[in-house]
């Protein structure tokens, strides 16, 4: 597949796997892309996961058409772009490697090789001519790795964005962007929002036609659509108006209070109402909501003197990704020592910007006239 006229696509579909870093659902696969640029010298930017290692080196080979690259570009470290790294200075032994130095030594940590007079230590902001081609390396550290870096190719004006704007799925299914990129976003590269706003201010220097990701799609058209979410996510803004009700239920009494807030909202005009079963919905699913919208109820049973597991293990989810910005609820079941409101809110001590709802639902035991009128004030106070 031609990306430009000098740029061709020689990544990978993987329909193998059913979990991404062993934790992500991926109904729809994944995709591991590499980009061959034709040149006076050739670039091969990055490999591709272990498993595909062969197929990936015949779409090199195919891409290169009878000649042999003179560069290998290691963007980011993580071995569904590095492993095939060995296989590829075995094949072409003539062939040089360019990545950071904090690459480099990762590389040492994953591999045994003699490198030596083989090894390109790129600059932040250096360049590597081709040709008519001239690459200019863009330092991305801890987005989302500490080695990573983007390249920008100043001919084409593509930048080739390592693990940024990457979304779950392979390129043979047909699925929008937006949703399975912010779920990539949040679940991997959330926490270093800080980071990527440093990025995008660096590429906002740059005049961008295209932009090649690790995974997903190469975005070509209307890239302010991508840019700006990405500006939105980082910055941890709410993206849309709404209210998300993450519940915990033991015996189901939790789910129907949940149930209830959310047809006194329906009732109340709000349309955009999210409710999610922590114990059985995808938990990166319901991260993802959590950051999309602006409200956020937590409902949990009291469990061993605070909150049920899989609430506990949502609300670690999004603090390890700096939640923060939002509105925030709370409802609480016990039956004899409701303690689930003080120790999700106390959970949510260091989050910025977080203020809580005046109004908690306690319910005790189950859902009685005086739990509706209790959940009716805060469906009045979200509205």
């Amino acid at each position: 597949m031609k990306v430009t006229e000098d740029i061709v696509y020689a990544g990978v579909d993987d329909h193998e796997a059913d979990l991404f870093e062993g934790q992500y659902i991926v109904p729809d696969g994944m995709a591991y892309n590499s980009y061959v640029i034709l040149d006076e010298k050739i670039a091969v930017m990055d490999t591709v996961d272990a498993r595909f290692g062969q197929q990936w080196l015949d779409n090199v080979e195919n891409a290169m058409q009878g000649r042999t690259p003179d560069y290998l570009v290691i963007q980011h470290m993580e071995p569904d772009h590095s492993a095939n790294i060995p296989l590829f200075l075995e094949k072409y032994p003539d062939a040089k490697v360019v990545a950071t130095a904090q690459a480099f030594k990762m590389m040492g940590q994953f591999f045994s090789l003699e490198l030596k007079d083989r090894q390109v230590n790129a600059a932040n902001g250096g360049e590597l001519s081709l040709g008519i081609h001239t690459l200019q390396f863009v330092f991305a550290p801890m987005v989302h790795w500490p080695e990573v870096m983007m390249t920008y190719d100043k001919k084409d004006k593509v930048l080739f964005s390592a693990d940024g704007f990457g979304k779950f799925g392979a390129l043979d299914v047909d699925a929008e962007w937006l949703c399975e990129a912010r779920r990539y976003y949040f679940g991997i590269v959330g926490k270093f929002g800080a980071q990527v706003q440093a990025v995008l201010k660096k590429a906002a220097e740059l005049e961008i036609s295209m932009i090649c990701p690790l995974h997903g799609p190469v975005l070509k058209e209307n890239l302010q659509y991508y840019l700006g979410h990405y500006h939105t996510w980082s910055s941890y803004e709410p993206e849309s108006k709404g209210v998300v009700i993450a519940y915990a239920s033991i015996y189901g009494n939790t789910e129907m209070a949940a149930k209830c807030l959310a047809e006194e909202l329906h009732k109340k005009g709000l349309d955009e109402v999210v409710l999610h079963d922590l114990a059985r919905h995808d938990m990166a699913e319901v991260v993802e909501d959590a950051f999309r919208y602006d409200r956020l109820v937590l409902a949990s049973s009291t469990y061993n003197g605070g909150v049920f597991p899989c609430m506990r293990q949502f609300i670690q989810e999004l603090t390890e990704r700096n939640y923060q910005k939002r509105k925030v609820a709370l409802m609480e079941n016990g039956s004899w020592a409701p303690v689930a409101a003080k120790t999700m809110s106390k959970m949510l001590e260091g989050c910025k910007e977080i203020s809580f709802a005046e109004n908690t639902v306690t319910i005790l035991s189950a859902v009685k006239p005086e739990t509706r009128a209790q959940i009716e004030k805060l469906a009045e106070e979200l509205i």
